[in-house]
């Protein structure tokens, strides 16, 4: 039924029980007394018939305009409203793959947090929880890689599960070997169905490529040609060192453990950026610049805005209104 009307509905539908008000309140209310004849004359009752009769001639007209504005005053103040064109708004967001060490390596304890000493998963847990909650609007997937690769997420714009899963993740769940260019290759796969300016891989590592089947420059070089575009972030204080009663102690030998040249070899051949954070304060500030490197904007949601329509209903109640006003001039002319 409302097909074949011009609108698709009331704001305030209620409103339309005012209709039958003019009507209940000339039940209710008594009849207004008339006034005493001032002058008899033997034929006022004829005169009286006839009156009464062009009177009813010329008013039921008049009444039938005045029902018909009133009900179109009812229309216009429930507010008829017609849905317009969908519209898409844009929406600012990413599509971001992480891609977490999990290796042996990442549980060293030599990051600060809390005014403590952990180890680096927790740290990098910590600054991920957070780059997580203002993602709001992002499609973010997580894969985990130590001796071999795995995807523990896929593209989803419900973060919470990438937090939750990032949260029960452990060093050595994939092994404690580190094989990085299964990670990158794992990426590009998952990565493939994107549009080709939303195709970013975040690389988190604090080692050097030991395991795995797929060279890191070959995966980056596959990277490349499928349009996915790697930051890649060397995180991690100095290798080799034992914590005891909470301070840091380097043991002999120890030193820089990361293999930087590689990553930013990674990063230069997909049009990325190559990071290093020895801390989780230069770690966040690496996320935030992250985020303004990589603004897309992405159709939102569709919606159909509501056109209201109470102008036409309350237009004609007018001109109906003033052609009952002056119907009576004219009978009387």
């Amino acid at each position: 039924m409302w097909s074949s009307l011009p609108f698709d509905g009331f704001a305030w539908p209620w409103l339309l029980l005012a209709l039958p008000l003019p009507w209940l309140l000339r039940r209710l209310l008594p009849p207004a007394r008339s006034a005493a004849a001032a002058l008899k004359v033997p034929y006022g009752a004829r005169l009286d018939a006839i009156a009464g009769t062009s009177g009813h001639a010329r008013g039921g007209g008049v009444g039938v305009l005045a029902w018909l504005a009133w009900a179109l005053l009812c229309v216009a103040a429930a507010r008829p409203q017609q849905l317009g064109a969908p519209v898409a708004p844009p929406q600012a967001g990413r599509d971001l793959m992480l891609a977490v060490d999990l290796s042996g390596s990442m549980s060293d304890e030599d990051m600060a947090l809390g005014g403590g000493l952990v180890d680096r998963l927790t740290a990098a847990k910590a600054v991920l929880a957070d780059f997580l909650d203002r993602r709001e609007g992002d499609r973010v997937g997580l894969i985990v890689f130590g001796q071999k690769a795995y995807a523990l997420t896929p593209m989803t714009l419900d973060l919470d599960s990438v937090r939750q899963q990032l949260d029960d993740s452990v060093v050595g769940l994939a092994g404690r070997e580190t094989a990085i260019g299964d990670a990158i290759g794992l990426a590009v796969k998952r990565l493939g169905r994107q549009p080709a300016q939303q195709r970013v891989l975040i690389l988190l590592t604090d080692g050097v490529n030991t395991a795995g089947l797929l060279d890191p420059i070959k995966a980056a070089e596959l990277a490349r040609d499928n349009g996915v575009r790697i930051h890649a972030i060397a995180f991690g204080g100095s290798g080799g060192g034992i914590s005891v009663f909470g301070l840091p102690i380097q043991l002999p030998g120890g030193g820089e453990d990361i293999d930087e040249a590689t990553l930013k070899r990674i990063a230069q051949l997909t049009g990325g950026r190559e990071f290093r954070a020895r801390d989780t304060e230069q770690l966040a500030g690496i996320y935030a610049e992250i985020d303004r490197l990589e603004p897309v904007q992405r159709e939102g949601q569709r919606v159909r805005p509501r056109i209201e329509r109470y102008p036409w209903p309350l237009s004609a109640a007018l001109a109906i209104g003033l052609l009952a006003f002056a119907a009576p001039r004219r009978g009387r002319a």
